[in-house]
């Protein structure tokens, strides 16, 4: 009879835990956070940088209305997986965390599943609880009281986020789970390399502001004049807008302003 009591219980309590863990959404990475308010706001900007510069150069209302609606949609995608990439480059810094507390915890004598459940109490100090890293903390945690390792739960994780630091740990955990008795000391050096490589990126990024700033300059000025001595120049530009030969002069110099454009966003973003 007791025993049949305590199986009842045990397999109700794995059912609650299933039930748990399928409450809990694994966040897709690839999908952009952004909302409709953010799409719309991306369009009016694209929309008014697309209409400014067509209309520079060509002086053409319809042509700048529909180039505008082009460039605003281009820059509604533009946008998303800028926020996308945001995202990824937050949670990376949140799983930066996770590492540390996890470190601090087993370097006190915890196993990792004990580890990561401290972790998630000390993380809860820092970021709230609809955070992307507390949801996955979440998720590994309601995994392994569902029987699955560890090592499973941290590839997932990693194959979602689709960060190389993640994935890096995923599989060195998946190499040395229930083998070694160093998870402690692999925890810390991973923690270590992915703070050494965000210090050089904050480096890189500090040296590459003036950079970028100086491009921006550089790639707008000639708009700029272009508008000055089209507005204010006594006719001086007529032959630009008003002539085949114009026309022609014209979209050469707007397919290198898109070209050189397109290059100087290239080139900024330095990833290692």
């Amino acid at each position: 009879m007791n025993n049949n009591i305590f199986a009842i219980t045990a397999e109700k309590t794995a059912e609650a835990a299933r039930a748990s863990a399928r409450r809990l959404k694994a966040p897709d990475y690839s999908v952009s956070p952004s909302g409709v308010f953010d799409h719309i706001a991306a369009f009016i900007i694209g929309f008014a940088a697309g209409f400014a510069v067509l209309f520079i150069f060509y002086k053409i209302a319809a042509l700048s209305i529909i180039g505008g609606g082009l460039s605003g949609t281009a820059w509604i995608f533009v946008s998303s997986n800028g926020a996308v990439n945001k995202r990824k480059r937050k949670l990376r810094a949140q799983f930066f965390d996770l590492l540390e507390a996890l470190s601090v915890s087993m370097r006190a004598g915890s196993p990792a599943a004990k580890a990561i459940v401290s972790a998630r109490d000390d993380l809860t100090l820092l970021y709230p609880d609809e955070s992307d890293i507390i949801v996955e903390v979440d998720i590994i945690i309601g995994k392994f009281r569902n029987t699955v390792p560890l090592s499973e739960a941290f590839a997932d994780f990693a194959e979602r986020s689709g960060i190389d630091d993640i994935a890096g740990f995923a599989s060195i955990y998946a190499t040395i789970e229930g083998k070694s008795s160093r998870a402690n000391e692999i925890v810390r050096e991973t923690q270590q390399i992915i703070s050494d490589k965000m210090e050089i990126e904050m480096e890189i990024e500090t040296l590459m502001i003036a950079a970028k700033s100086e491009v921006t300059i550089m790639l707008f000025m000639p708009l700029v004049i272009l508008a000055v001595v089209g507005y204010a120049g006594a006719g001086f530009m007529d032959l630009i807008y008003t002539t085949t030969v114009g026309r022609l002069v014209a979209t050469v110099g707007f397919i290198l302003f898109i070209i050189s454009f397109i290059m100087a966003r290239k080139f900024s973003n330095v990833k290692l």
